[in-house]
């Protein structure tokens, strides 16, 4: 009787287990489907970043290059303009940029100038009066007006 017992307790407790085993395996499965499936998503994440750089240096391309022929097509109305009004009127057009660097430099040296002889007139040394009123940011401003005029177009040709 204890045997039957036994055997009967534990064919229940093998058929609990039995039937718990799938759920279990089940379990283990739709762990590992989801961590799949969070990978995948992340996987996807990254494809549409680097999807979305790449339409947007794609877009900077295009604007880019919009930009560049509309500076042509401005560059090539300006001189045809400039030739149907005349030899005179085309003349002057390209006197425009020179004008405005000759009138800035004359404008610039006669602020410093007047700066160092109001310095002077205060009883300074005039040798340090001109050491101290050419500064770093004197420099830069010189340097990019002989780039600009000498360099770039060095390049452009």
């Amino acid at each position: 009787m204890i045997v039957e017992a036994l055997s009967t307790l534990g064919g229940g407790l093998l058929g609990g287990v039995m039937r718990f085993a799938p759920e279990v395996l089940k379990f283990f499965s739709s762990k590992r489907d989801q961590a799949h499936e969070l990978a995948m998503l992340d996987r996807e994440m990254q494809f549409a970043t680097l999807r979305g750089e790449q339409e947007m240096r794609r877009a900077d391309a295009a604007m880019g290059v919009a930009e560049l022929a509309a500076m042509g097509e401005a560059l090539k109305e300006q001189g045809e303009t400039a030739r149907a009004a005349g030899g005179f009127v085309a003349a002057l057009s390209a006197l425009v940029r020179p004008m405005v660097t000759y009138w800035f430099v004359v404008l610039f040296s006669t602020v410093k100038i007047v700066g160092m002889l109001m310095a002077v007139d205060a009883g300074s040394d005039w040798k340090e009066v001109v050491l101290q009123s050419w500064t770093v940011e004197d420099m830069s401003m010189f340097s990019m007006i002989i780039s600009f005029w000498f360099v770039s177009r060095s390049i452009a040709k």
